[in-house]
């Protein structure tokens, strides 16, 4: 069943985008009376759609359960890239359960944002999130902050990670054991040419811990999926 997030509730309606709306009629080809799930405040609701052909409207039936457990709250921080990996990383980070997703600017780094578009980007990362998080049928949507500088690390609380290729450092399998207790992660995966030494020492003095995801040299895209993976494997009950 297709599942949309509201952006409102009025008059007995749920309030969708009109990317939405055009979904529901013109690709999904919906009639009158077909059942959809709706997400409100973190709330599942069935419903039905009914005048298909004018204002669409969107009738509750029934509040329904979903699996409310406490997760772990997981932030991922990268570089901006290329439109076709960035919007990889986001609908993969999306679909894996990620919480947040903090861009971050990188000596590296090959793209260099034009601050005059800066908007329209994250406007265009929010709806990649959103569709995925319809798509693997998630009651959130992951927060997408704007561009920061590293320094700026500094205040975020919980548990502080840097994927490095420094040799001889604790793999990631060792340190989520040890810390399997915790509620927050905050990830940092570098540009395709990699962190800077100069910028890995920096997230180092605010409190970053090196790790390795392994012998094998990841791409950027890449890391993300397979660290979150092996997260969410580790931490699955």
């Amino acid at each position: 069943m297709q599942r949309y997030f509201a952006k409102g509730f009025q008059n007995n309606h749920f309030i969708l985008s009109k990317q939405d709306y055009h979904h529901i009629k013109n690709v999904m080809r919906m009639k009158n009376k077909d059942k959809i799930e709706v997400v409100f405040n973190k709330k599942l609701f069935l419903c039905e759609i009914d005048n298909i052909n004018s204002d669409i409207k969107i009738n509750i039936i029934e509040e329904l359960n979903h699996n409310n457990n406490k997760k772990k709250e997981i932030t991922i921080i990268i570089p901006v890239l290329k439109e076709q990996k960035m919007d990889l990383i986001l609908q993969k980070a999306t679909e894996l359960g990620v919480t947040e997703i903090i861009p971050v600017k990188m000596e590296r780094s090959i793209v260099k944002l034009d601050e005059r578009k800066l908007n329209q980007r994250l406007e265009r990362w929010s709806l990649i999130c959103k569709e995925a998080s319809e798509q693997s049928k998630r009651i959130d949507i992951p927060k997408i902050k704007s561009i920061m500088d590293l320094n700026d690390l500094k205040n975020l609380d919980g548990l502080k990670i840097v994927c490095s290729t420094t040799p001889n450092i604790q793999s990631i399998k060792m340190y989520l054991k040890k810390h399997n207790a915790c509620d927050k992660i905050n990830i940092v995966i570098g540009p395709e040419g990699g962190l800077s030494p100069k910028e890995e020492e920096q997230l180092i003095n605010i409190g970053f811990e090196r790790i390795s995801l392994g012998p094998q040299i990841l791409r950027t895209e890449t890391v993300p999926i397979a660290i979150l993976s092996m997260i969410n494997y580790e931490y699955m009950e």
